[in-house]
């Protein structure tokens, strides 16, 4: 059976909690699976390609950044 999709939230530093806090509560209560990671497009762009490049084989359906 194929894995169930996820949503990928990914933050440009730890500051940004607040703003997607709301987020993380919502997709859980309707029971979304998702991950969320601190990646810079501006500090670590190759951390950034990175994960948009795995995402798919992460099993990632969507991109909140």
């Amino acid at each position: 059976m194929k894995e169930s999709l996820k949503v990928g939230i990914v933050m440009g530093s730890d500051s940004d909690w607040p703003l997607i806090e709301k987020t993380c509560q919502t997709l859980a209560r309707f029971g979304v699976a998702y991950e969320k990671r601190v990646i810079s497009a501006h500090r670590t762009p190759e951390a950034a390609l990175d994960y948009s490049k795995s995402a798919e084989s992460r099993s990632i359906g969507a991109i909140i950044a």
